[in-house]
């Protein structure tokens, strides 16, 4: 169990970002799911707006978020044919 003061600050800190970055996987995996579901125009600017905004703030390396983007569009060219 954390000691000094700082660390019982960083135990809350950590706890805060826990939640926060959980929640944000989560609305991203959902997003996900939902487009390969149904693949489409619409959804895949959201999916990409959500991998964009998990990469910028370090929630998944910008490349994997540059990855999926990738294969994203690759499944919305062969769903459209």
């Amino acid at each position: 169990m954390a000691i000094t003061t700082s660390a019982k600050k960083a135990l809350r800190q950590n706890r805060r970002r826990r939640i926060r970055n959980l929640a944000s996987m989560k609305t991203l995996r959902e997003a996900l799911k939902s487009y390969r579901k149904a693949p489409s125009e619409k959804l895949l600017a959201t999916v990409y707006a959500r991998l964009d905004k998990a990469g910028k703030v370090n929630l998944i390396p910008k490349n994997k978020a540059s990855r999926l983007k990738s294969r994203l569009s690759k499944l919305l060219k062969t769903a459209s044919r």
